[in-house]
């Protein structure tokens, strides 16, 4: 369906990519992964034809219909839900006006084929409309009960974001190119999207953090590489790509120590022959023979032309070696990615007692509680993962546990020893004025201290000076946690912790907590996540929550 070849992109002196070729056709499900600025958003955009490629082109099918979801992507706040997804999908009541509209303008000028060629798409897309198929787009998003009359910019940002890919794939598109379609998804709603896409008779592109998604979703993975600055191609899912990797990674170790190991042998026997050298001329010049001077300079100039000949091999082998490891032969050194060090040493111990919810009622309104006679124990070192439908009360619950939103009855019952920290989806700890280094600053002596600290969470270079407004979500998100470290808590509140961070962060924000020995009370979507990190889960449904022990973890969550 189409073909990407050699391009290549850069901004300023940077270069995201170079020689990028692949192809996508029918039936195709490809995920493309790697860290956030590494170019992904870019090479989508420059196929969805929103963006030039400085070389290299792209071969694509004659008509081929592209289903561009953007991140971000700002409708008209305005307009009414139902006329939106009216012109998506093809409504004739709705798409009436711009019919007539394309007719005028047509019977002025029957020859201007863009004219006609929107007219006829618009045609199309109405007599292949189908209410049954759109209705099941907008309920397995959760949409179907928003009202039709209500403006855009009334939805909260998830349902934005759910309307946004719902008028993708209401276009009947032939090609999908999704950047992070599975933000702002609960579980439901991805299982539902993983079912749709693998009855979809298109290709697809997919851009996606979540593991889990990308696992059931997609049948190859395109890695990029911000080293190489290249894509590279690995069959199967995102687990069979990263077994993969780590084994290249594993074969790239083996021959760097076995390169290493004979880069010494050569640099010792060089060191050695050149020694032999500088013997052989000292011996020449300390030498006596009697007193016959003919023999005398005979001998010597007899050990000076060995010492050279010795000396000149010694220099070949210089040679040899520096053109050695200068050459692209030389295997480099495997990359390392940089680990996000908690240092909780100083936190105070947790008692016997965390935390316990009496009878808790949570909600914004007492006539319409979002939970009721909540009455649960979280029991100190536990790993507690909050997730059900959008909507149902989770960000509710924390805010109340936190102490940011009165409970409507009951009451939440802390620790004498307990100190919250707590990560909001919004981040709203962070004061966008200020710089990494002035939030974290008080806590250390001087300056050098504080950028160190700050290292630990991967801000290097000028990033610590940088304004937070300027930072991106994963930035933000590490700077926040290491807001709550610095603050020495012991019992974390986290709402979608991991929502905007690329998978490589991820993996560092998992193995950071993995070491964390307080207690976590986490709000998360992400299977990949829950399976591995939750020693509990509460799910939480029409005003309850059923919770499990790890045993059960995954026998809920699929009920759910």
């Amino acid at each position: 369906m189409f073909t990407v070849h050699q391009l290549a992109k850069s901004f300023a002196l940077t270069t995201l990519f170079k020689n990028v070729t692949f192809s996508i056709n029918s039936g195709d499900r490809a995920g493309l992964v790697g860290p956030n600025g590494c170019g992904k958003t870019t090479l989508l955009r420059i196929i969805a034809g929103q963006e030039q490629p400085d070389s290299g082109h792209i071969a694509r099918d004659a008509g081929l219909r592209i289903g561009y979801l953007p991140q971000g992507f700002v409708l008209d706040g305005q307009t009414a839900v139902a006329e939106v997804i009216g012109r998506a999908s093809g409504d004739a009541a709705i798409l009436e006006a711009e019919l007539l509209t394309l007719a005028h303008g047509l019977s002025r000028q029957p020859d201007d084929a863009r004219l006609q060629s929107r007219y006829d798409a618009l045609l199309q897309r109405i007599s292949t409309a189908d209410t049954g198929r759109a209705a099941s787009i907008l309920a397995g998003l959760g949409l179907d009960a928003v009202p039709g009359d209500l403006p855009v910019k009334r939805l909260s940002g998830g349902q934005k974001t759910r309307l946004n890919l719902a008028l993708v794939l209401l276009q009947d598109p032939q090609i999908l190119l999704l950047d992070e379609p599975t933000n702002h998804l609960d579980i439901a709603m991805l299982e539902w999207l993983e079912d749709w896409l693998a009855g979809f008779a298109g290709g697809a592109l997919i851009v996606s953090h979540d593991r889990t998604f990308l696992d059931r979703a997609v049948t190859r993975i395109l890695a990029m590489d911000p080293l190489l600055q290249e894509v590279r191609e690995y069959p199967g899912s995102y687990t069979d790509y990263k077994e993969q990797v780590d084994l290249e990674r594993e074969k790239q170790w083996t021959a760097y120590r076995d390169q290493q190991q004979e880069i010494r042998r050569v640099k010792q026997d060089i060191a050695r022959v050149k020694a032999q050298a500088e013997h052989t001329e000292r011996q020449a010049s300390s030498v006596r023979i009697g007193g016959d001077k003919m023999k005398l300079k005979g001998y010597k100039d007899y050990q000076q032309s060995i010492a050279k000949k010795v000396a000149k091999k010694s220099k070949a082998r210089e040679r040899k070696l520096e053109r050695y490891l200068d050459s692209e032969d030389r295997v480099q050194r495997p990359t390392s990615s940089r680990n996000i060090k908690l240092d909780f040493a100083a936190m105070p111990h947790l008692g016997r007692s965390v935390l316990r919810l009496k009878e808790l009622r949570v909600g914004y309104d007492e006539a319409r509680p979002l939970l009721c006679d909540l009455s649960l124990d979280v029991r100190p070192g536990a790993r507690i993962v909050l997730t059900g439908p959008n909507g149902s009360g989770k960000t509710t619950l924390l805010r109340t546990i936190a102490g940011r939103l009165p409970a409507l009855a009951g009451e939440v019952e802390q620790g004498p020893s307990v100190q919250l920290g707590f990560m909001t989806q919004e981040q709203t700890g962070i004061d966008p004025a200020l710089t990494p280094l002035q939030m974290i600053r008080p806590a250390f002596a001087n300056d050098t201290a504080a950028r160190t600290f700050l290292s630990y969470f991967l801000f290097t270079g000028d990033e610590p000076l940088r304004t937070n407004s300027s930072l991106s979500y994963g930035q933000r998100a590490r700077l926040s946690l290491a807001q709550m470290v610095v603050a020495g808590c012991n019992v974390l509140l986290l709402d979608e912790p991991i929502n905007h961070l690329d998978i490589p962060s991820r993996e560092q924000f998992e193995r950071a907590l993995s070491g964390f020995e307080g207690t976590v009370l986490a709000v998360v979507h992400d299977r990949y996540f829950i399976e591995r990190f939750a020693s509990e889960v509460w799910w939480v449904e029409e005003g309850n929550i059923m919770h499990a022990t790890t045993e059960k973890s995954c026998c809920l969550l699929h009920s759910g």
